[in-house]
């Protein structure tokens, strides 16, 4: 017996040791939490990737003259809720549309939000931020819009001192909001396809 467990320790000894496959040449594998190839945590990268293209970029539209769109433009529209909010026509029959759902404030919040990033004089920063947070934030009023608690709390710290981007972060919230929720409504709504059919029976017509 004593024999038979030298044995097994010898063939313990004479196993091969198994080493895990060798890394490919070049640069190491960068951490995958931080990048989120998997996609299995929560970090500002795979918070993109997951809402993008279709989450919306936030970036300040400049104002055109309005004039009615071209059937071109109506079609892209359904394939592109930020090409609704980049066109003047756009917004405004969008605007409609959401106030038949009694939810119109959310793209005034929007818009007032885009006129105060655009605004340099800081008497004029703390007067529009003023307002916009007794128009569309205070619980007080009739036209507040819906913001979770922490982006509430981070209004709250910035009133003191008021600035262009205080309200990025709820803006984006309610971007986001009428993207996932009102634009896929609008695109089944009369107000949608009436002003889609008269594009394309102006095309024939001419």
């Amino acid at each position: 017996m004593p024999q038979s467990g030298s044995g097994s320790e010898m063939r313990k000894r004479q196993q091969p040791h198994i080493e895990g496959p060798p890394q490919a040449p070049g640069p190491p594998r960068p951490n995958t939490c931080c990048l989120c190839w998997c996609g299995c945590c929560k970090c500002l990268w795979n918070d993109d990737r997951v809402e993008r293209p279709e989450r919306p970029k936030m970036d300040s539209i400049e104002e055109t003259e309005e004039q009615p769109p071209t059937l071109e433009e109506v079609v892209s529209w359904a394939r592109s809720f930020e090409q609704v909010m980049r066109s003047v026509e756009g917004r405004n029959i969008f605007q409609e549309f959401l106030r038949s759902e009694y939810s119109e404030e959310n793209l005034l919040f929007w818009i007032a939000c885009e006129e105060l990033k655009k605004e340099t004089d800081p008497t004029a920063i703390d007067e529009k931020a003023r307002i916009i947070y007794e128009d569309y934030v205070s619980i007080l009023s009739p036209k507040e819009v819906s913001l979770d608690s922490r982006v509430r709390e981070g209004i709250n710290l910035s009133l003191s001192e008021p600035s262009q981007l205080m309200y990025e972060e709820a803006q984006l919230q309610i971007y986001t909001l009428m993207h996932r929720d009102s634009f896929p409504r609008f695109l089944n709504s009369t107000f949608y396809r009436d002003l889609l059919e008269n594009r394309r029976a102006s095309c024939l017509d001419t």
